[in-house]
């Protein structure tokens, strides 16, 4: 009886083993829980110019500049420039002047009224944005992009990586105004939003395409089709 005891015993270690095996592989570990509320800024905000809107300083010039928050001229038409402008955002000299370009069909102040915000969280690996814009481009076509920056940043600045918010191919991302200029942009991803970290800074952007199309994966070539209007930072993970 003895032999058969052994057996019996060795089999039901290598079955309990197996099992918990098993479990371990199968365990899934999640970010811990977040949960905050967003608010959208403009670039000069942040201290920064503007990056992808310009106005002429001097009408008939032919020459556009990057407005800052010095820019008092609520009424000047904004333009396209002739030529893309590649964002810049640290360097605050980095005005113009730009050939113009188009004309974009709002002012200054149309651009300024603009406001977001609104929540998100995150659970289990699943996360949910809520957010509400007012005063957009009426019927605007817009993006949201999930950005990230080299922090500390490097010198020179070397960009940033845009994802479309969601799924890869720029199908979730999509947000159009109505024709007060408000749009809402409710989405649940898996898995959550990465956010900053030790060496990205993360953040949503919320970009109006002035040729009323939309990129894909792409965001379009900034600046001449292509405008990033509001942006929010997203903070360090819980953790950092």
């Amino acid at each position: 009886m003895k032999p058969c005891f052994l057996a019996s015993a060795a089999v039901l270690a290598l079955s309990m083993a197996t099992e918990v095996g098993a479990d371990d592989s199968t365990k899934v570990s999640y970010d811990a829980a977040e949960r905050m509320e967003l608010t959208f800024i403009f670039h000069i905000d942040d201290g920064m110019a503007e990056q992808d809107v310009f106005y002429e300083k001097e009408p008939g010039s032919g020459e556009v500049f990057r407005p800052t928050a010095a820019t008092r001229d609520m009424d000047a038409p904004l333009y396209a420039p002739a030529l893309e402008v590649k964002h810049n955002f640290l360097d605050t000299t980095d005005t113009g002047p730009y050939p113009k370009g188009r004309p974009l069909g709002l002012t200054l102040g149309e651009w300024f009224a603009a406001k977001g915000g609104g929540s998100y969280s995150c659970e289990n690996g699943v996360g949910i944005v809520d957010l509400t814009f007012e005063n957009l481009v009426p019927n605007g076509v817009y993006t949201i992009w999930h950005d990230f920056m080299v922090w500390p940043p490097t010198k020179p600045f070397i960009g940033t990586y845009d994802l479309p918010f969601g799924a890869r191919d720029g199908s979730e991302n999509i947000i159009v105004a109505n024709d007060d200029g408000r749009a809402d942009f409710e989405r649940t991803i898996s898995p959550c939003l990465q956010l900053s970290g030790e060496h990205l800074a993360a953040d949503l952007g919320l970009a109006w395409h002035s040729d009323g199309k939309t990129y894909g994966p792409l965001p379009g070539e900034f600046s001449t089709v292509t405008h990033v209007q509001m942006y929010v930072a997203l903070p360090a993970r819980t953790g950092l």
